[in-house]
């Protein structure tokens, strides 16, 4: 939203700065974008005079003259036309940056002759297009600013231009009064007084409207609408020309351009017919579908069924509150128009909008809202300024449907706000900054103003006060603390799982990523998901249609946009939510680790390797660990089916409890997500770990040992298709209470084994609780476990 400074002026009697309005501005939550000032660009340009011209020697077309300036005579070599003697000239001394031509002045020779800077035309100073000769300014005293002179005779070419960010919620900051207002309230300035007037029409309009009973409840509530005869278009005056320029609009004819001046000044979108191309009476109705109209920017738009638009009897002439038809817009030639002001549904504007893809400043106001108490009088005021410019009569005024009832009220409890934003302030100042905004106080009720459509609860009202007050005055006070004592923890269980898993996590090397819970349907579809009770209804693009099954998606694009740009060796994990349905209660908190590429950098002792399935294992089993999973658990097959079929296991409590899957990714998926392997990774759910019988803070006490352990290694001979778990959970079992730990140390295939057989080594350490263990004993465990394993794989002591 861009206006000038003389605009905001024209509502808000002030005399504060432009800094000083700026800095407000952002304060109050209309954050300046920036600040065109012209006076800054022009400081430097100071006035002279031309003393004496004469012929240059050696150019026809070029004059020497000798001007006055502020350090004495200097002379100049111009080939302005109007360069003379006698004059008053804009100086531009060298040194100086001149921006129309975007160079630095320095003292030059031009045909041999010295120039001592240059004399300035309106289009090098970016004042004007005229380019046929010099300024000849009609006053002014040798050495004064130029930029003074500009000020007390052009104002409007010095006038700043300053531009500020909407957010949604502030509908009412896209006209120049609104801004006023909050300005006003803030106390820069007094807010003037609009002109509430009518004009009286002296005949009735030709030309009726009409609302189609299906398109009033959610297309358009009121539309109104009156003819003005005998107008006489053409430019616009000089001074509506360069308030829209200023602001980067382009004049194009005078009604035209009064329709743009109130988009702007008040946030009122309005439309001009030409009455005389106008075909019987004007009806809004929803569009059968397949119809076109050529719009005002020349293109050609075909309407979906349901869209509303505005039609005569013969065919479809507008866009409902987005755009106007070219066959009915206003040229030179037009004498009779029919002014349109309407209150149209901010839903449906944006729906057929963004369908026809249309970005007008009228859809832009309409389908954020608009004021609609303000509609018939903003007829009133449109048919003056016409009357006052392009002259003509008025007809009396034809209106379909009702304005909309807005009146809501909302109880103001100044506590509050102390309680809310932590800010003190008294209720006699909420009520005076209220009601500076535009609200009507009766007692403790606030009634929300027409153009305040955003304001929709007694929050609503703190936030207005505070924003008026500037938070910036808001004092941090620290929290209060217990008196005495350790306060009470307020983590839930999950919560404070969730926290240990993603320090456990990063503690094992990995970086965190935050994904967006939305994925394309075809990644979705790669890990079981991509239904549509799962689709998003309003996408932020087509790359996020679907909730994700899973948070792996997430992590393998992550690492395929890190592998493009040449991080290849990426430990990378994520804490969130899956979604496994369409309902709020359908999801469910994973833990998601993966890795890609090599366990570590280049060596010089070669203990570079690639990632594996084990790697995946570990750092899977630590985080259970470290969130209170049980020790022992079982490792199955029967992953889905995103997991490579032979390389990868299910941890789980039984066959039905799964607390995890860890493994390599299905070479298929890899390639889908355009990540290069190799990749493995877990999943963890945490909600299936059994929460602990115990919940005390306190830990067990210490165990220690002074007893020896002792270590036996065992080599089997099995069939290659048995499992090492199968074997060490067999050893395991034979003395549960001396045995503490199993582990595999070797495979060894091939050699004298036969087809079909494999050696797996075994190192069993036997701790000992109550006494040292003798020979005999620990051959007995020995016995134990060659019997225990023999019988559970079928294989035999390898010799």
């Amino acid at each position: 939203m861009k206006f000038t400074l003389s605009w905001l002026k024209d509502h808000l009697d002030t005399t504060a700065s432009v800094d000083e309005i700026a800095e407000t501005l952002t304060d109050l939550g209309l954050e300046v974008e920036g600040i065109e000032n012209p006076a800054q660009a022009l400081a430097k340009f100071t006035i002279a005079k031309v003393t004496h011209a004469e012929q240059h020697p050696d150019a026809d077309r070029l004059r020497v003259c000798t001007v006055a300036t502020d350090e004495g005579d200097k002379q100049i070599v111009c080939g302005a036309p109007n360069a003379r003697e006698g004059i008053t000239v804009v100086l531009c001394k060298p040194g100086d940056y001149v921006p129309g031509l975007d160079i630095t002045l320095s003292v030059g020779k031009i045909r041999g002759v010295e120039s001592h800077g240059m004399m300035a035309s309106m289009k090098e100073l970016q004042l004007g297009d005229d380019h046929d000769g010099i300024i000849e300014l009609p006053s002014g005293e040798v050495g004064d600013s130029f930029v003074d002179w500009l000020g007390a005779n052009m104002p409007e070419k010095v006038d700043p231009v300053i531009e500020i960010a909407i957010t949604p919620n502030r509908q009412d900051a896209l006209g120049v009064h609104g801004i006023a207002r909050d300005l006003a309230a803030r106390g820069l300035g007094t807010l003037k007084p609009l002109k509430v007037e009518g004009v009286e029409g002296s005949f009735d309009s030709p030309i009726s409207v009409t609302i189609d009973e299906d398109t009033r409840k959610d297309g358009c509530e009121v539309f109104a609408g009156r003819l003005i005869k005998g107008v006489k278009n053409g430019p616009s005056p000089e001074w509506l020309q360069q308030r829209l320029t200023a602001i980067g609009l382009r004049p194009i004819s005078v009604l035209v351009d009064i329709t743009n001046f109130f988009t702007f000044d008040r946030n009122r979108p309005l439309h001009v017919f030409d009455a005389d191309k106008v075909n019987g009476n004007l009806r809004v109705h929803r569009a059968a579908g397949g119809e076109t109209l050529v719009g005002l920017d020349e293109k050609e738009y075909t309407f979906s069924a349901g869209q509303v638009v505005i039609s005569d009897d013969a065919a479809i002439e507008s866009i409902g509150g987005i755009m106007g038809g070219l066959a009915t817009g206003c040229t030179d030639e037009t004498v009779n128009v029919f002014l349109e002001a309407a209150v149209w549904d901010h839903v449906q504007i944006a729906h057929t909008g963004r369908a026809l893809k249309i970005n007008s400043d009228a859809r832009y106001r309409n389908e954020r809202g608009i004021d609609p108490d303000y509609n018939m009088q903003a007829m009133e005021d449109a048919t003056q300024m016409i009357l006052d410019l392009c002259g003509g009569e008025a007809s009396k005024v034809v209106v379909a449907g009702q304005v909309p009832d807005t009146t809501r009220s909302y109880t103001l409890d100044a506590k509050r706000v102390e309680s809310l934003v932590g800010m003190e302030i008294p209720e006699a100042v909420q009520r005076q900054t209220l009601t500076a905004l535009g609200f009507r106080m009766e007692g403790d009720q606030a009634f929300v103003p027409s153009w305040r459509s955003d304001v929709k609860g007694e929050a609503d009202l703190v936030e207005e006060v505070a924003r008026i007050a500037s938070l910036t005055k808001l004092q941090s006070q620290p929290l209060p603390r217990p008196q005495a004592g350790v306060p009470k923890p307020i983590l839930s269980p999950m919560q404070k799982r969730e926290r240990t898993a993603r320090r456990t996590t990063a503690a094992l090397g990995y970086n965190e990523c935050v994904t967006y819970s939305f994925i394309d349907q075809a990644a979705a579809e790669l890990f079981g998901g991509g239904a549509d009770v799962t689709r998003v209804a309003n996408p932020i693009s087509s790359e996020m249609s679907h909730m994700r099954p899973s948070l792996l998606p997430g992590l393998l694009q992550a690492a395929s946009r890190n592998q493009a740009r040449g991080y290849n060796d990426l430990a990378l994990f994520e804490v969130g939510h899956a979604f496994h349905g369409g309902e709020p209660e359908e999801q469910h908190l994973q833990i998601a680790g993966l890795l890609v590429g090599r366990s570590g950098p280049k060596d010089v002792h070669g203990a570079m390797r690639a990632v594996d399935l084990f790697d995946a294992k570990a750092d899977a089993e630590a985080v259970l660990s470290a969130i209170g999973a049980p020790a022992k658990v079982q490792i199955l097959r029967g992953g889905e089916g995103w997991w490579h079929p032979g390389r990868h296991g299910r941890i789980c409590l039984g066959p039905k409890k799964v607390l995890g899957v860890f493994g390599e990714l299905h070479p298929k998926v890899l390639d889908a997500m355009d990540v290069k392997g190799p990749a493995v990774g877990f999943v963890l759910y945490p909600e299936q770990v059994p929460m602990p019988r115990k919940t005390n803070a306190t830990r067990s006490a210490l165990a220690l040992n002074d007893l020896q352990a002792v270590e036996r290694d065992f080599a089997f001979v099995v069939d290659a298709s048995v499992e090492a778990l199968t074997l060490i959970n067999a050893a395991a079992g034979a003395d549960k209470a001396l045995i503490e730990e199993v582990r595999v140390f070797d495979e060894f295939i091939g050699g004298n084994l036969g087809e079909g057989k494999k050696s797996l080594a075994i190192t069993v350490r036997l701790q000992p609780t109550d006494k040292t263990l003798k020979e005999k004993d620990i051959e007995a465990v020995a016995a134990k476990i060659v019997e225990k394993v023999t019988k559970a794989t079928g294989g035999e002591l390898r010799g």
